[in-house]
């Protein structure tokens, strides 16, 4: 044997050499495992254990809506998604360019879905694309080797049947944006949520409950077994107490005029119809409106968004007279037999108030006033009772102020008095104030919705709350909740005076000169008032409606309620810049829907007869 003198350097350094590099890569492996296991350890296993074992959410299916006979307004389909999960893609980028690619995309839309993917949580899905057509679906299962992380979710989507009809009302969804998930923790992103109308009002109700499931999925994010799985809990159904076949007729009725029609059951408040034009389709929502598509939208020079019903404001011209005259007997201002002569203007101090009809009207009481909407007559008898309480009869009406729909932003209109005007224009209230006022002009405006409301207190004697949703269900029909009529404060108007003001709208349309008369129904007495509220002050010179460019043509108004000595419907429809007035343009659509709901009405009566 040798003895260690005898080991050549050479092999020593050899030696030495190997053993520091074999301690070098122990401590490398240590150094790594430290890493791996201690400082890193927890966030590798939630890597590990992501790319593996996911949850993903099973999403509720969202509740329907249907008429007051259960007929479906809006209601959920199947959809096919498509869904990307940027941490399963090796190239997110390419994988991205290639999904758009197949789904027809703009490089903006490539570059918003990237943005998406830096924002959100990780394994978070990112919905790129909802209601894929059928060769879209082909196309990404077909090719899913180039499509890592990308993937097919069938998934409830929206569905409005009748499209533009009631839109305003039902609203439309959207996906959630970063405002709405500040708001509220429930949601996440992508989630379809309520963003208009009872979408919107009752999007809780409607959403139900997501349900989820455990998958096990492979290195690209494809589900390979489901470990276990929670039904989601789909959402209630709202009733509404909106007539649909009344609805078709009330947008059938008002045509391609830009208005509104609002027609309620004046026993207890219900909504039969209301309608907004122009209108647009929930659907298009539904599906993902494109930005180009959003901003035709708002763009378009008719506001096919604007909700006219209850948010739109106008002066309520003529119709407002029959305030006007309640609160003229009430206060003793005035009795049945007293008569007023109308020579076609009123002089106040150095202004000269005309009346819509050139020569006059000559001696007329107060029926007789209202049959043919003398303004000279209501001059008078709104200088006599002043704007003070002009204006607690208009709000006993329910004017001024929101009637309390369940839909939001409702617009409450304007009714002025002196103390209005003090603390608007710091100003005190001039008595040549009161004559506009005093025919539904000057600063006094409504909305449809609130004239359908005083119209139908006048034809009761009492005010209920406008009522638009009757109940929520469950899918099986079990009853959740219900909503009943709710009546309003008294109108502090005595029987006798509603029922002079009352024969004062049956002459309107049924009078030898009513202003109304093409409101009128054979077998039916309809009660109604016209109105033609003016967008531009006139002059001394009297120019047609029609001849005027159409921003600066006067609306058209007719209220009514049928039949009326037990009334069942009450009514407001109002033209935009219509090229007449209200007895010419307004009251043939209020007479055709009366009309029409009386008709349905004997339709279904015969119906229950024979199944019974």
């Amino acid at each position: 044997m040798f003895g260690s003198h005898e080991v050549p350097a050479e092999l020593r350094r050899r030696i030495a050499f190997a053993s520091a590099a074999v301690s070098l890569a122990l401590l490398l492996l240590v150094l790594r495992m430290w890493s791996l296991q201690i400082l890193h350890g927890a966030e590798l296993a939630a890597l590990s254990e992501n790319n593996r074992i996911r949850l993903r959410r099973i999403a509720a299916t969202r509740g329907r809506v249907v008429d007051r006979h259960h007929r479906v307004l809006v209601e959920s389909e199947a959809s096919y998604d498509a869904v990307l999960v940027p941490e399963d893609a090796r190239d997110l980028e390419n994988t991205v360019e290639t999904l758009a690619q197949f789904l027809e995309q703009s490089a903006a839309d490539t570059t918003a879905i990237l943005e998406r993917a830096a924002k959100r949580p990780k394994f978070q899905e990112i919905v790129v694309k909802r209601g894929l057509e059928w060769h879209e679906v082909v196309a990404i299962e077909t090719h899913q080797a180039d499509l890592p992380g990308v993937s097919v979710h069938v998934t409830p989507r929206r569905s409005y049947p009748e499209g533009p009809v009631l839109a305003h009302v039902l609203g439309y969804v959207g996906e959630v944006s970063p405002g709405d998930l500040a708001e509220n923790s429930s949601y996440r992103s992508g989630d379809l949520i309520g963003k208009s109308g009872l979408e919107k009002v009752f999007d809780e109700q409607l959403r139900g409950i997501n349900g989820g499931r455990h998958v096990e999925v492979d290195a690209v994010g494809r589900e390979l077994r489901v470990l276990d799985k929670v039904d989601a809990v789909p959402g209630s159904t709202l009733v509404l107490s909106v007539d649909l076949d009344l609805q078709r007729a009330a947008e059938s009725a008002l045509g391609e005029e830009v208005g509104a029609v609002v027609a309620v059951d004046p026993t207890n408040g219900d909504i039969l119809a209301m309608v907004s034009r122009p209108s647009f389709d929930p659907n298009a929502f539904a599906s993902g409106l494109r930005s180009k598509e959003w901003r035709a939208l708002i763009e378009d020079p008719r506001d096919p968004l604007t909700q006219r019903a209850f948010r739109g404001q106008y002066p309520p011209g003529s119709t407002f007279k029959f305030i006007v005259a309640a609160a003229a007997l009430e206060e003793g201002i005035i009795n049945p037999f007293n008569e007023i002569r109308c020579s076609g203007t009123h002089g106040f101090g150095e202004r000269q108030f005309r009346c819509w009809r050139h020569g006059g009207h000559g001696s007329v009481n107060l029926v007789q006033a209202l049959a043919q909407s003398c303004d000279v007559f209501f001059y008078q008898l709104g200088q006599k009772l002043g704007v003070d309480t002009i204006a607690r009869y208009a709000r006993a009406f329910g004017l001024g102020e929101p009637t309390g729909i369940v839909l939001g932003h409702e617009a409450g209109g304007l009714v002025p008095d002196r103390e209005w005007k003090r603390e608007r224009f710091g100003e005190p209230w001039y008595p040549g104030e009161t004559l506009p006022v005093s025919i539904g002009q000057g600063y006094v405006t409504a909305t449809p919705l609130q004239m359908a409301h005083a119209v139908a207190g006048l034809a009761m004697g009492k005010l209920y709350r406008p009522r638009l949703v009757l109940a929520l269900e469950e899918q099986n029909g079990a009853l959740v909740d219900s909503v009943p009529a709710d009546e309003m404060p008294d109108l502090a108007v005595r029987p006798a005076v509603l029922a002079e003001v009352r024969e004062g709208l049956v002459q309107v349309v049924n009078g030898v000169r009513g202003t109304g008369k093409k409101a009128a129904l054979e077998g039916i007495t309809v009660a109604g008032k016209t109105g033609t509220s003016q967008v531009v002050a006139m002059g001394r010179k009297r120019v047609k409606s029609s001849e005027l460019p159409r921003e600066q043509r006067d609306h058209a108004w007719f209220v009514a309620f049928a039949p009326a000595e037990a009334p069942e419907i009450a009514i407001a429809v109002l033209v935009e810049h219509a090229s007449g007035g209200g007895g010419s343009v307004a009251a043939p659509v209020a007479g055709e829907v009366i009309g029409e709901y009386f008709r349905l009405k004997q339709t279904r009566e015969a119906v229950r007869y024979a199944q019974n």
